[in-house]
């Protein structure tokens, strides 16, 4: 190939190529977006408020020694049911019947002692008449008299609280409930200087759940009829939600509400009560009361994935009867919750 056609062809090809790069690509139009259309959904609507707490028995009751003395014995079995008046400790109780008998001698030497000044009394009041005797003997024995009964009197006390202390030696339960374990074991000297915490016993039917409840959900419930507050609790038919998802099959009722807010967590204590006839629930667990705060009539129901939200601003497209897209907008976070 001569010199000529080289260039020649070299002329062709970068004159193709300067064709080829100036030519617009063709712009393919993107297929029309799939919408989905639901139709709307009215119904009744309920509101629940959630809330997490802990369950306790309705009574706690701590079993304390009375009386200082060793413990002899431990009568039943820990974490079982006992019932009220089960003995449930043995506190020696020798020095105790000591000290009752004691106090039954000094009563009777007392009650000796106002029986002879009964009889000096009754002898004296005629003799003064007849003058027998001087009128100051008479008052001596009146005098005797009074401090006869008085110690009497005295004795009569002192045997009452020596058979107290002596009862006080046989611990027995205060309430029908659960019993947990003992903190002190026989051998052990109690009651020196305190009332020694021996064990402590839970009435758990019913059983109670202790919630708090925040501020806002607190003003939220109460500005529904604030003529009500301070007057007693009426809300039922609670459902409560344990640990491993279960629902307790009985409901509940709001029992008692704290009278302030505490003011290092920000919340209101409520106590939900629950009866607990099969004895499952036990204090200590951890469970979620569900609340029906109010219940919505007619509300419009739509998915939650038709509602768009942006800078606390919730809207949904709704197609016309022209077949045409339009959007509502709402602030209410209240009306988003019920979507979906």
């Amino acid at each position: 190939m001569s010199i000529a056609a080289t260039q020649m062809l070299v002329v062709l090809t970068t004159a193709t190529a300067l064709t080829a790069a100036c030519a617009k690509p063709v712009v393919v139009a993107p297929p029309p977006p799939e919408v989905y259309v639901t139709p709307v959904v009215q119904r009744d609507v309920p509101t629940y408020l959630d809330l997490v707490g802990q369950t306790e028995g309705d009574q706690d009751v701590d079993v304390r020694a009375r009386v200082e003395g060793f413990l002899e014995t431990m009568t039943f079995r820990e974490g079982s049911f006992v019932r009220r008046g089960d003995q449930l400790y043995l506190i020696d109780p020798k020095p105790f019947e000591a000290a009752l008998a004691a106090a039954n001698a000094d009563k009777a030497t007392a009650q000796a002692r106002l029986e002879k000044a009964n009889n000096d009394v009754a002898r004296y009041t005629p003799l003064v008449v007849k003058q027998a005797v001087s009128q100051q003997e008479l008052d001596n024995a009146r005098a005797a008299q009074d401090a006869a009964r008085s110690q009497v009197d005295a004795g009569a006390a002192a045997v009452e609280k020596a058979t107290l202390d002596l009862g006080y030696t046989r611990v027995r339960a205060p309430i029908d409930g659960l019993v947990g374990l003992t903190k002190v074991k026989p051998g052990s000297l109690v009651g020196r200087g305190e009332s020694t915490l021996l064990t402590t016993i839970s009435q758990i039917n019913p059983i109670v759940l202790r919630v708090g409840v925040t501020e806002a959900d607190y003003l939220r419930v109460v500005k529904r009829n604030p003529g009500r507050t301070g007057e007693d609790p009426r809300a039922g038919g609670i459902e409560l939600t344990l640990a491993d998802g279960s629902t307790h099959p009985e409901t509940g009722t709001v029992s008692n509400v704290e009278r302030a807010v505490n003011a290092s967590t920000g919340t209101l204590s409520l106590q939900i009560t629950f009866a607990n006839p099969s004895n499952v629930v036990r204090p200590g667990q951890y469970g979620r009361a569900r609340l029906l705060l109010e219940t919505r009539r007619n509300a419009m129901l739509v998915p939650q994935r038709a509602v768009q939200e942006l800078q606390n601003l919730r809207s949904v497209a709704v197609v016309g009867p022209d077949n045409k897209v339009r959007s509502t907008t709402s602030r209410s976070a209240r009306a988003s919750s019920r979507c979906g």
